[in-house]
């Protein structure tokens, strides 16, 4: 089975689960809250100029309250505010710069290389400053031609008046439901880690295929980890949530707390699928277990939409039942095969029995925050999360400290100037109707990443053609301007709701909106608008692309080392915090998830960058089977340190003292001779693997256990049984770690070779 036809197995698979459950989700889903928010503030005062036909007058209005809404990303609300403001005030000078410099062409290709350098670099502070930068960016360029029936200080104070607007509107949203954004995001981040654990059952079904699996699990934990951030950001710099005594703030906090603990935990049931099946395929026990897990998946997701939309959720009698269904396969199994061959096989089963005994009392823990009429205690302070969220300031020294070729935002920019400079000439040579719309597609569509423009490029080309084929179907059957209009108000709430969730669909929803708007500002005059959009899109797209490929290009194999050395160091930090426990070093809550953090950030950044160079030209995929392979390996590196961290808090002081402490030196060992081949220099690598004290103490035990199966000894078998499945367990997870550092070297060695 092809990795494309798993994905689809896997997604068939979801959606037949409840239809109703995917429909909720994206109803209770930040998408539609948006889509709608957006909407109804460029509605709101387009109908009303509508009606006193004021709108081709004081188009601005409307448009000023569109753009503004555009860099209204879930964040902090003083964050949120901020950024508005931004928008608004560099939003009315460029529209007044713009006018002013209309007629001089010359001029306008000037401001337009200015602009854009400038505004592009704006992504050094962050997602949100990139949002109001390309929006001030995309003002100037619609502006080029001026607005009909305006000078330039009428345009900009529209503009003022309609971005003031959107900003009331959204503080008026935001005060009447202050959590509604946190909920969201956090029931949504549940679903994923619902998702996850969907495509951690599948390694139970017999012909599973670990590579397509794996793929899609690093692509789940992306999702996780961006949506992880934006909820810290927004939880850990928020009022509400740390200092007010609100219930609702405290569970919402406890839930977000709770869940990054919970995917750790889910991250730490990585086994040895293939042997696992070679020793319990046919016994049904595998069977079971998948079953249990998806139970528990499914359980998240209904957790996630009782979070969205603030109802209590509640499912203990069926997760309990599928625990009892577990245990009873495990004991019924026990008991008839059990044996001095089968012995390690067993323990393996009864960690995964514990494995999901575990994650079904966090997932009733969590589903009990659920249930806002309970009181809970105050369990986080500022001064804790201070260090889980980078403090936000403008720094013109990080500015101008990327203005170098060297920098990949400052080569973003030049190339995006360049290609605007160039469809500005297009458009004057030609002169086309609206040619401010192919700089329009050239801003929207050239990214930092070549396969990012690449992705945007085909979506904007397919949705503009889809939209425009609806838009034409919608006005030749229409007889009345009323179902025009609800098509338009339904092509706005789709465009502004999957702008972030699916870019084609929103670009056919927007072209869709703008070509019945136009039948509404200029009735019969379809044809030419229609085939002005499409020329200047494809136009527009080919100079992107061109100038994506052949201008400082940033293809992915010119950073990745970087991200795979920083993977390395978090996973090495996140080691020996975790290695500490063993010893008479008392855990350090604070720095293990400090370490725990970097760790999964690390290895998400990484696994973004080998999913960007699958788009990438095979000629720029420089080592890409082998970056593919590290990837995954790195994957199951940090699941195993993660399962390691459960043991440690388990049985770290039970176990506490010099045992551990040489297999956790030979770990380290491969972990520093990994950073030198990153950093071409070769020294000479020493792998230990079965020598060392604790393997023999293990041995021992497994030797006393069989013995005691095969002679049918009782009386001191718990004793034994316990500790060889502790000892045995740890012991394994080092050695598992200092194997996949093994084999990560042996690809380091390749891509250096």
């Amino acid at each position: 089975m092809s990795i494309d036809c798993y994905q689809w197995s896997w997604l068939r698979h979801s959606l037949s689960m409840n239809y109703n459950l995917e429909i909720k989700k994206f109803i209770y889903s930040q998408y539609v809250y948006t889509g709608l928010r957006i909407t109804a503030g460029v509605l709101i005062p387009g109908i009303i100029l509508y009606h006193y036909d004021l709108l081709v007058a004081m188009m601005s209005i409307p448009l000023g309250a569109l753009f503004v809404a555009l860099t209204d990303n879930p964040g902090p609300r003083h964050h949120r505010i901020n950024g508005m403001v931004a928008s608004i005030i560099i939003n009315c000078v460029v529209v007044c710069i713009a006018g002013l410099s209309h007629g001089y062409h010359w001029l306008i290709g000037t401001e337009i290389i200015l602009f854009s350098l400038l505004f592009s670099l704006f992504a050094v502070y962050g997602t949100r400053a990139n949002s109001i930068g390309l929006i001030g960016l995309i003002v100037f360029v619609i502006n080029v031609n001026q607005l009909p029936g305006h000078n330039s200080f009428y345009a900009a104070l529209h503009f003022t008046i309609g971005g003031t607007w959107y900003l009331i509107l959204s503080l008026l949203s935001n005060t009447l439901r202050p959590y509604k954004p946190v909920q969201q995001l956090l029931g949504e981040s549940l679903i994923e880690a619902g998702n996850y654990l969907h495509g951690k059952a599948l390694f139970y079904s017999k012909d599973f295929k670990g590579d397509a699996i794996m793929q899609q699990l690093m692509q789940q934990q992306i999702n996780i980890h961006n949506e992880q951030n934006e909820l810290r950001e927004i939880i850990f710099k928020t009022r509400k949530f740390l200092k007010e005594s609100t219930n609702t703030g405290r569970r919402l906090t406890m839930i977000f707390l709770d869940s990054i603990d919970l995917f750790e935990r889910i991250m730490t049931s990585q086994q040895d699928y293939i042997q696992l099946h070679k020793e319990f395929d046919g016994t049904g026990i595998l069977e079971t277990y998948k079953q249990h897990i998806n139970i528990l998946a499914n359980a998240l997701h209904n957790t996630g939409l009782a979070v969205q939309a603030g109802y209590a959720y509640k499912n203990e009698a069926e997760l309990n039942t599928a625990f009892e269904q577990s245990n009873l396969a495990f004991v019924t199994l026990r008991k008839q095969q059990l044996n001095a061959a089968s012995v390690e096989g067993f323990i393996k089963l009864r960690h995964i029995l514990h494995s999901l005994q575990d994650l079904t009392e966090r997932i009733k823990r969590l589903q009990t925050y659920t249930n806002y009429r309970q009181k809970i205690s105050k369990q986080i302070t500022s001064e804790e999360v201070k260090h889980f969220v980078e403090p936000s300031k403008f720094d013109m020294h990080l500015l101008l400290s990327n203005i170098t070729v060297k920098s990949a935002y400052f080569r973003h920019a030049l190339r995006l100037s360049i290609a605007l400079i160039i469809g500005y000439i297009v458009s004057l040579a030609f002169a086309l109707g609206h040619g401010y719309w192919i700089l329009l597609t050239i801003a929207t569509i050239v990214k930092p990443a070549y396969s990012l423009s690449r992705q945007r490029n085909i979506q904007r080309v397919a949705g503009t053609m889809i939209g425009a084929a609806l838009g034409f179907l919608i006005l030749y059957f229409a007889k009345t301007n009323t179902p025009i209009f609800i098509a338009m108000l339904l092509a706005m709430i789709v465009a502004y709701s999957f702008l972030r969730l699916q870019y084609l669909v929103s670009t056919a929803g927007i072209t869709l909106y703008v070509l019945l708007n136009f039948h509404f500002l200029y009735p019969g005059n379809l044809g030419s608008v229609l085939s002005d959009r499409i020329l200047d899109t494809v136009i527009g797209s080919a100079i992107a692309f061109v100038c994506s490929y052949f201008i400082l290009p940033a293809w992915e194999h010119e950073q990745i080392n970087g991200l795979v050395t920083a993977s390395l160091k978090a996973n090495k930090a996140y080691f020996n915090v975790i290695a500490d426990m063993f010893s008479i070093k008392k855990l350090d809550m604070l720095k293990y998830k400090l370490a725990r953090k970097e760790a999964f950030v690390s290895l998400a950044n990484f696994s973004g960058a080998v999913q960007r160079m699958l788009s990438e030209p095979k000629s720029q995929q420089l080592h890409l089977q082998q970056y593919h392979q590290l990837v995954t390996t790195s994957h199951m590196l940090t699941s195993y340190i993660a399962s390691l961290s459960y043991y440690a808090q388990q049985y770290g002081e039970k176990y506490g003292g010099s045992d551990f402490e040489p297999m956790a030196k030979q770990v380290n060992h491969q972990f520093m001779y990994a950073e030198t081949l990153l950093e071409d220099i070769r020294t000479e690598n020493v792998f230990v693997a079965g020598k060392f004290p604790m393997n023999k103490k293990v041995q021992q035990l497994l030797t006393q256990r069989k013995s005691d199966l095969e002679a049918g000894f009782e009386s001191d078998e718990l004793t034994v049984r316990k500790q060889l499945s502790e000892m045995k367990t740890i012991t394994d997870q080092f050695q598992l770690i200092n194997s996949i550092i093994g084999d990560e070297i042996k690809i380091l060695e390749q891509i250096k070779d």
